[in-house]
């Protein structure tokens, strides 16, 4: 399920935008403290940003872009009554994938999440169980994996942390992050679990020809680009 984080102080949008991302079978995340925009995002570890441009707490929408932009390439969509072509060309030139005035229908913002979550996740909508990059593919379905047209032997947990890594290419996540999502409480889970998890994951990848298509970040987790 993706996650889309809502940068959004009007409440009563908030709402409304959430309620569409639910009814489309994703899972918002509304942001209601807009002191630290940025620190909600890498907690959330969002697949999809949708960010207001005039903000409370200090920092417009253009700065929290700038933030992430410097950080990841999740996809960022600007959601704003401020329509002058400044504010667009501002938007786009700070790394922003589109732009949708206020007022909006909720199903033109719903058709432009989908356009670019197929975009950026290379997801198929009339093949939604296949999830293809960097030469991997993975049959959501069947649980199976192909390495350049080559059967790949995973364990559960290798295949869940391989999904959950490629579903987010371009972001960095945190060894919190995936210990959270692959055993949903990691206080009663050895840290080490995921490292020989990872170890593994890479060796049948490398055995397979991708050897550095995972790449550690120091202190901070790992990362497909």
């Amino acid at each position: 399920m993706f996650k889309i984080m809502i940068v959004e102080d009007d409440p009563t949008v908030s709402r409304h935008i959430a309620q569409a991302i639910t009814d489309a079978g994703w899972q918002p995340i509304p942001i209601t403290d807009f002191t630290d925009v940025f620190g909600q995002f890498v907690s959330a570890q969002p697949d999809l940003v949708l960010m207001d441009i005039n903000l409370p707490g200090g920092h417009d929408g253009f700065y929290w872009n700038k933030q992430i932009r410097a950080n990841s390439q999740v996809p960022v969509i600007f959601i704003s009554s401020r329509n002058s072509n400044m504010d667009m060309v501002t938007a786009m030139n700070g790394g922003a994938d589109d732009y949708v005035e206020k007022p909006f229908a909720a199903s033109v913002l719903l058709a432009k999440i989908n356009a670019l979550l197929r975009r950026t996740y290379h997801y198929s909508t009339q093949s939604s169980k296949i999830l293809q990059y960097g030469g991997v593919t993975l049959d959501l379905e069947s649980s199976t994996v192909q390495v350049n047209d080559a059967a790949v032997d995973l364990t559960k947990n290798e295949y869940k942390l391989l999904q959950y890594l490629l579903r987010r290419h371009g972001q960095l996540i945190s060894r919190a992050s995936l210990l959270r999502a692959l055993w949903e409480d990691e206080r009663f889970v050895d840290d080490n679990t995921l490292t020989v998890n990872i170890n593994r994951l890479r060796k049948k990848l490398a055995d397979a020809g991708l050897a550095d298509l995972i790449q550690t970040k120091v202190g901070k987790g790992y990362l497909i680009p």
